[in-house]
């Protein structure tokens, strides 16, 4: 037993020797090579005003909409102007064949003419009547006066009979004379009545002659009106649209069966109608209450936009979309809006006067919803930044918190990067430049973009981009 355990003591001792003195070159690991600079293109952070806008695609309608009918049917006998030309308020559009209506309005006049000079006979034989009254009344005046001083005689002679002065035959003459004269007076105040109640006929017939005469002259003017029907004018400054009834055809004017003849749009003033969200609604409000909101329109294919002013907000909340609806006026001197045509609309609330402003391309969305961007230091190295965005309008984006002026942010080549990497600033346009395409940041010159060279060897492959932390990524992009 004492003999095995030497040898085993022995064994170790050798072992420990052979392995002392073994090569060391197979356990050291050779040093990283120095990483290639990433090419990158970058901007300068910018202080300056920015307008707050809302953007959305509107649609363009017409000021007013004239959808043009005849109020009176016939054949169409002219049309004055051509399809789609630009026609003034009181241009003459269209004729209808007047003859009919010349012929109506001939008609009402004579009716009117003859009920004119029935009024003047009746007013004539109401004179006449009134004269009569006058004579009865005269007349009336003397029987009364007469049978007065018949009855004093008769009286006095009735006296003079009973004292036995005179006869009977006498005194019963002067009784009988003004009895007779009486009766004369009570004859003279029924010819009076009689005459007035003439008199009162003759009125009624003057009032209803002069009743005639008012319902001729209304059958005149409506003739006249009739007539003026058959020449239409435009009731708006526009443009005409297409032609629907041409010369020769018989226009309708009945109920539902009425011919539109042509449909005007006045494109001068010219409205942009468009939504915002619901929750933008008391922003646009209160400052739509400090003055008027400018608004641009930008039709499709042209670089300039237009001016204009918002005019109108709808009423209600469109509760299927949750929108408010809009419009603005546009004066639209040169026709470049044109109704049923989409534009992009920036609606400007008010201007933020010291923006820090970046381009879109360099804010980078990370977890959670956060952003950030890269920022390029003085030793030609990129930090993660963390940002808050304000809002983002086209192309540039609006920094709440993170950025300070002057600053430098990598909007090329971004994909590429990770915290600290080395990059090499290029211009834009400039080979490998790009962020996706072009040669790999790192690959010798001639490297295909699929990582291998024109011979068909391959390249290394450039290092995944790291992900910030959570922590260190700013909130989602907001709008106004």
């Amino acid at each position: 037993m004492l003999l095995r355990a030497g040898l085993e003591l022995t064994l170790a001792v050798v072992l420990a020797a052979g392995l002392s003195g073994c090569p060391r070159n197979s356990a050291e690991s050779k040093p990283a090579s120095k990483a290639a600079a990433v090419p990158v293109g970058v901007a300068v952070v910018e202080q300056k005003a920015m307008p707050v806008q809302i953007q959305a695609i509107g649609t363009v309608e017409a000021y007013s909409i004239v959808s043009v009918k005849a109020q009176v049917g016939g054949e169409l006998q002219r049309v004055h102007f051509k399809e789609g030309q630009d026609v003034k308020k009181g241009d003459l559009l269209f004729t209808i064949d007047p003859r009919p209506f010349e012929a109506a309005l001939a008609q009402a006049q004579a009716n009117l003419a003859k009920d004119t000079g029935l009024v003047q006979q009746a007013k004539a034989q109401l004179d006449r009547d009134r004269a009569k009254v006058a004579q009865t009344q005269a007349a009336l005046a003397r029987d009364k006066a007469q049978a007065k001083n018949a009855e004093v005689e008769a009286a006095r002679y009735a006296e003079l009979l009973q004292r036995g002065l005179i006869a009977q035959e006498q005194a019963d003459q002067f009784r009988t004379t003004a009895e007779s004269l009486g009766h004369t007076v009570i004859a003279d105040e029924a010819d009076i009545k009689g005459a007035e109640e003439t008199v009162r006929a003759d009125e009624a017939a003057i009032n209803s002659a002069q009743q005639a005469v008012r319902a001729d002259e209304a059958a005149v003017d409506n003739a006249k009106i009739q007539l003026s029907y058959t020449t239409i004018r435009s009731p708006i400054d526009g443009r005409t649209g297409s032609l629907m009834l041409h010369e020769g055809n018989v226009v309708r004017a009945s109920g539902t069966n009425d011919s539109t003849l042509v449909v005007i749009n006045q494109v001068q003033p010219i409205y942009t109608s468009f939504t915002a969200p619901q929750q933008q609604l008391p922003t646009i409000k209160r400052y739509m209450a400090d003055g008027k909101l400018e608004v641009r329109a930008l039709p499709a294919g042209e670089a300039k936009p237009l001016k204009g002013v918002v005019t109108f907000i709808d009423n209600a909340v469109d509760q299927t979309t949750g929108t408010i609806r809009l419009k603005a006026t546009f004066q639209n001197e040169e026709n470049r809006l044109w109704p049923g045509q989409f534009v992009n609309v920036d609606l400007t609330l008010t201007v933020d006067p010291e923006a820090i402003v970046v381009p879109a391309a360099a804010v980078q969305s990370g977890q959670q919803q956060s952003q950030y961007v890269f920022v390029v230091k003085d030793d030609s190295t990129v930090d993660v930044r963390k940002v808050t965005v304000k809002r983002t309008q086209g192309s540039e984006t609006i920094i709440g918190e993170g950025l300070k002026a002057g600053e430098s942010v990598v909007v090329d080549g971004t994909p590429r990067l990770v915290a600290g990497a080395k990059v090499e600033v290029r211009n834009p346009g400039q080979e490998g430049g790009r962020a996706g395409g072009g040669r790999r940041p790192g690959a010798p010159a001639g490297t295909a973009p699929g990582g291998t060279t024109p011979g068909g060897a391959s390249t290394p492959a450039a290092p995944a981009p790291a992900t910030p932390p959570a922590a260190d990524l700013p909130q989602a992009k907001t709008r106004p």
